[in-house]
């Protein structure tokens, strides 16, 4: 089994080193970070729950405005946040600021309960402004928390804490902040707070910021020309990863807007299965228990739910499209930990029975939405907008005009990518078994492999050169395109027909060999310059399985150049500013076309970037 991205030994040394430096604040919910989800501006200290949090203030003569919340966002008035680095475990995170007439960089390092904070001011501004220092104990963990002259004080689980700043604090007594506070003009110099159980000067704490940084452009270095992709999937996934204070744990979350929308944090089906793919690559410690946390998820009868939140919500009617299996078997030939192995396929297994049991539709696979407890009442369980959610691709042309039936409460279509993707799960969850002498789990599964493969060909139309998606009333092909019809790369389908797929339409300029791959329907399709959500946009999971379609399938070439096109696309906007988005247009490039409905700073963004490692590692073996 060939591992997917070892890195490269000078990678290899960087995070051996990480590990040592940090073993705590790697493996467990320790230190401060920005592990609060309510605003990029704020520190806590895991596990007391001491926050410090950072306000603006410009003085005017009226309405003078105090910035306290701050999320990645792509459009608010006079207000732009471009996410720098943010290591992966904390260590040392930036931001540049432009707000009304202030334009800043702040910059927070850590080490043990050190917290260090610059606040540079890039331009003189426009008017007198004012950060403002609060501190606080978040998620109702008990504390003491004070003010006394220019300092803030603390006092949690018996420890003492002192916080100070490199000028004098300025009396504000009109924000209506509760709670201790200070302020410091931002008119002149850089201002430098330090918190810690010692003490610490600015001094202190500006040299922590210096070494933390220069630890982590090192580590970057070490991918070469990879150097600023690696950057940009270790801060979106920095930045994403938040406490979960209810049940104690860290998570990964793919942003930090749908986190607040969803009351506290927010899980999706195939959004998290993905994450650890990435962890893999930029925060190796993390790779497995972002994993084990997603299993959690899992629901009473066996699925992973289209998404779960923080307030309790949980889609008790869908799941989501089977990519578990292929995730845990790509974690492992990254990361080889039999024990996480043994822990993770029985539940991965019991998933892979579920979709026959409730998702089987004359043979093939369906998307649906079946009775189930609803107390928050989703108003889209038990509909077609439901079965749509549960496809992962929503609002997808392929679904238009398709209709739900109530009675066997799926979608009246056999669908390609479905299907494929669960013959892939066999697949991988049958090499899975083998590693661990499970050989009546594999023979099952390869027998339920075979018996969708030797189904699915029964979707092959020989006139267009692809596995079509048929409606299971009326028998008829749907002929429009999407990037889920080549799914049948991961599944062992015939060489000829994977060749018919590879040459006549993913190299196809008029279909998907655009300039901005992949679109997530056919570029000429009537609904593609539309662009808004699955309706024409590049979606990185499509780009992500369509190239390990390509590997797997031989199309060694197909797969480097689709890994290098898509990494261009992802850097793109990571340099232009500093956004790891959702989904991308494909007529721009851009994640900021008006067209589109897109987070700007999105977790699996990052699948974009993550096959140019595996391409490069795979050069390096070949030589």
């Amino acid at each position: 089994m060939n591992r997917p991205y070892p890195f490269h030994d000078t990678a290899k040394r960087g995070i051996l080193l990480l590990l040592l430096l940090f073993p705590i604040s790697l493996l467990s919910a320790q230190g401060w970070g920005s592990w609060e989800n309510g605003s990029l501006l704020e520190r806590v200290y895991l596990p007391a729950g001491l926050s410090l949090r950072l306000h603006l203030l410009e003085r005017r003569a009226f309405d003078a405005p105090l910035l306290s919340n701050l999320f990645f966002e792509r459009e608010r008035k006079g207000l732009s946040v471009r996410p720098g680095i943010h290591t992966a475990e904390g260590s040392y995170d930036s931001l540049e600021i432009r707000w009304e007439g202030l334009h800043l960089l702040l910059e927070c390092a850590s080490r043990d309960e050190l917290l260090a904070v610059k606040i540079t001011p890039l331009e003189r501004p426009i008017r007198s402004s004012a950060a403002v220092l609060q501190l606080g104990m978040v998620w109702n963990r008990p504390g003491w928390v004070g003010r006394k002259d220019s300092a803030l004080l603390a006092e949690t689980e018996g420890r003492r804490w002192t916080f100070s700043a490199s000028a004098p604090a300025e009396e504000e007594p009109f924000l209506g902040l509760t709670g201790p506070f200070l302020a410091f003009s931002l008119d002149q110099q850089p201002l430098v707070i330090t918190g810690g159980s010692s003490a610490p000067t600015p001094p202190e704490g500006e040299r922590l910021i210096w070494e933390n940084k220069e630890r982590a452009l090192r580590e970057a270095a070490a991918y070469g020309e990879l150097a600023p992709a690696y950057s940009a999937i270790q801060s979106v996934l920095g930045w994403n990863r938040i406490y979960d204070p209810k049940n104690g744990r860290l998570l990964s979350t793919v942003g930090r807007l749908w986190n607040k929308e969803y009351g506290g944090y927010a899980l999706f089906g195939w959004d998290n299965f993905f994450l650890p793919l990435l962890s893999a690559l930029v925060d190796p410690g993390r790779a497995w228990d972002d994993l084990r946390e997603h299993l959690k998820d899992r629901t009473e009868e066996g699925f992973f739910p289209n998404d779960s939140a923080g307030n309790g919500r949980k889609s008790l009617d869908r799941s989501q499209p089977p990519v578990g299996g292929i995730a845990l078997r790509e974690l492992f030939k990254a990361l080889p930990d039999r024990k996480a192995l043994e822990e993770s396929f029985p539940l991965l297994l019991e998933w892979n029975r579920w979709w026959p049991k409730r998702r089987l539709n004359k043979g093939l696979l369906s998307y649906g939405s079946h009775p189930a407890p609803n107390p928050w009442e989703d108003r889209a369980a038990g509909t077609a907008v439901g079965a749509g959610y549960e496809s992962g691709t929503d609002d997808s042309p392929i679904y238009e005009g398709v209709p739900y039936n109530p009675q066997t409460h799926l979608l009246e279509l056999q669908d390609v990518g479905l299907t494929s993707l669960y013959i892939a799960d066999c697949r991988a969850l049958e090499e899975l078994a083998l590693i661990l002498g499970r050989k009546g789990e594999a023979q099952e599964l390869r027998r339920r492999g075979r018996l969708f493969r030797k189904a699915l060909e029964g979707l092959w139309d020989e006139e267009s050169g692809l596995y079509l998606n048929r409606r299971s009333d009326t028998g008829e092909r749907v002929k429009r395109l999407t990037p889920t019809l080549f799914f049948p790369l991961l599944a062992g389908i015939p060489e000829a027909h994977a060749r018919r797929m590879v040459r006549e339409h993913l190299l196809n300029p008029r279909e998907f060999a655009i300039p901005y791959p992949l679109p997530s329907v056919s570029a000429d399709d009537p609904a593609f310059p539309k662009q808004r959500y699955w309706k024409g946009a590049v979606w990185p999971p499509l780009n992500y399985l369509v190239w390990l379609g390509l590997r797997e399938a031989g199309f060694s070439g197909e797969a480097k150049d689709l890994a290098e096109s898509s990494l261009r696309l992802f850097l793109g906007e990571w340099n232009r500013k500093g956004w790891v988005c959702e989904n991308y247009s494909a007529l721009t490039g851009t994640c900021d076309d008006p067209r589109l409905s897109s987070d700007p700073f999105h977790s699996w963004g990052g699948l974009l970037a993550l096959p140019a490692f595996v391409e490069k590692t795979s050069k390096l073996q070949a030589r």
